[in-house]
């Protein structure tokens, strides 16, 4: 679940992010080019109260005998114009009307005739402040930033002032803006990663620790429970509703359990007497009745099921002895046991993998659940036929395979082997109880070992019982 919450929390924040950035960015952007604007504007300003009183070209002058001082002041236009260029590096002019130069500097520069700059113009003969050019942004290697102002003298237009920035500087500017941000946004992303990694590990710790419960009870293990102190509320209050469910299925188990225990025992004595009546009934009767060796039969086999329920109750119950077992050394010593019975019916029952391997078991639990799997597979493996064992560790836990050669099971019968009563309908013939693997299960279960069964081809069965190789 973390690696779904996570990259949506992540996306969502980047998301925010750059919603700001991108918006913080532009901004910076024209606040930059606003800066020049008005600078650009002001030095405009200044130049056109000193064109003001420069009114007529010098031929113009010569003809009308202008003044000196009227030369003097185009000159000190043309200075002041200069010395802003060699400064700034702004080109600036101050035009007729006609578009003729009054004073510019560079000398050749010319009267802008399109784009922004011929805008710009435009609106300053018609005696308004030209508007903000467009914005220039980084990549705009080319991109100027015209500015026009104009003359006034006795309430008309008699010139205009153009000025004509470049732009590095300022995309400079922009950039390191923009650097700024972008650092300022991979910190606080950084950040949100970070407190997005917290936040998830706190929202789903508590659900990982209510997985783990319900997957030990899930497998027998009804003890566990989950510490409703950490996480939402919501999850609290799921905690401790899953504890007090815990808490009615383990009492309901264990009232079945003992049900079943009490059940099975006193069973037994009225079942015992019932069957001593039918041996001292046989005595009275021919030897080899029919009627008498179906009672006798069917008794005994009530009594090895009540064995077996009380047998049931008791797994389910009892706590498991864990120890450090050589699993491999027990398995070959239940190998042996077992030989005698499968010479007996002519199978050929051996061990075959490692000589040691170490896990964590029940000793006496492992035994019982191995003797009952191995009986199993005597049971339906034809004479001739092999049944092997062998132990072998696999990661952080020790596999014990049982294969036989037997008729096997269908997939259908796969799912429900291990049940309680369940016995194949092609095997009724064959005694048993059908407990015997649920009482297997419940050993198993107590001690965190499992069993599963598999088709072993290209026919039989092969049970697997895994045993953990690392203490509780």
């Amino acid at each position: 679940m973390r690696t779904r919450l996570l990259p949506l929390l992540i996306v969502l924040l980047a998301g925010v992010l750059l919603a700001l950035g991108i918006p913080l960015g532009v901004i910076t952007a024209g606040v930059e080019q606003q800066k020049v604007v008005i600078d650009r504007i002001d030095d405009a300003a200044r130049f056109a109260s000193l064109a003001q009183f420069v009114t007529a070209r010098s031929d113009a002058a010569d003809r009308h005998g202008a003044s000196r001082e009227e030369d003097e002041r185009r000159a000190t236009l043309g200075a002041e114009l200069a010395r802003y260029h060699d400064l700034y590096g702004v080109r600036a002019g101050v035009f007729y009307r006609d578009r003729t130069p009054m004073a510019a500097a560079p000398r050749d520069m010319p009267v802008p005739r399109h784009g922004e700059g011929a805008r710009a113009f435009s609106e300053a003969l018609a005696g308004r402040r030209s508007r903000d050019p467009r914005q220039v942004w980084p990549w705009d290697e080319g991109g100027r930033v015209p500015v026009a102002s104009p003359v006034i003298r006795d309430g008309d237009v008699v010139a205009v002032v153009v000025t004509d920035s470049p732009t590095g500087q300022m995309r400079s500017r922009i950039l390191r803006g923009w650097a700024l941000i972008g650092a300022g946004e991979c910190a606080a992303m950084l950040v949100a990663v970070a407190a997005a990694f917290r936040l998830t590990g706190w929202v789903l710790r508590p659900v990982r620790v209510l997985d783990a419960a319900s997957h030990d009870i899930a497998t027998g293990r009804l003890k566990s429970r989950v510490a409703a102190t950490a996480g939402p509320p919501e999850l609290r209050r799921l905690a401790r509703s899953f504890n007090e469910m815990a808490d009615h299925v383990e009492d309901v188990l264990e009232q079945q359990r003992a049900f079943v225990a009490d059940a099975s025992h006193q069973l037994r004595n009225p079942l015992s007497a019932l069957l001593l009546r039918i041996e001292l009934l046989a005595l009275e009767l021919p030897d080899g009745n029919a009627e008498i060796a179906s009672v006798r039969t069917e008794g005994k086999r009530l009594a090895r099921v009540l064995d077996d329920l009380l047998d049931l109750a008791l797994a389910e119950h009892s706590a498991a002895d864990l120890q450090l077992v050589d699993v491999a050394a027990l398995a070959a010593e239940r190998v042996d046991s077992w030989r005698p019975l499968a010479d007996a019916k002519g199978v050929r029952l051996t061990y075959e993998g490692q000589g040691a391997v170490t896990g964590w078991a029940d000793p006496v639990a492992l035994s019982s659940a191995l003797d009952a799997v191995v009986d199993n597979a005597l049971k339906f493996t034809p004479e001739g036929r092999p049944v092997v064992v062998g132990a072998a560790p696999d990661g952080e836990r020790v596999q014990i395979a049982v294969a036989d050669r037997g008729p096997g099971l269908t997939d259908d019968e796969l799912a429900r082997i291990g049940d309680r009563f369940w016995r194949s309908s092609r095997h009724q013939n064959v005694s048993g109880s059908g407990l015997g693997l649920s009482i297997t299960r419940a050993l198993l279960a107590a001690g965190g070992a499992t069993i599963a069964y598999a088709p072993h081809p290209p026919h039989g069965l092969k049970v697997t019982v895994t045993v953990p190789r690392t203490g509780p």
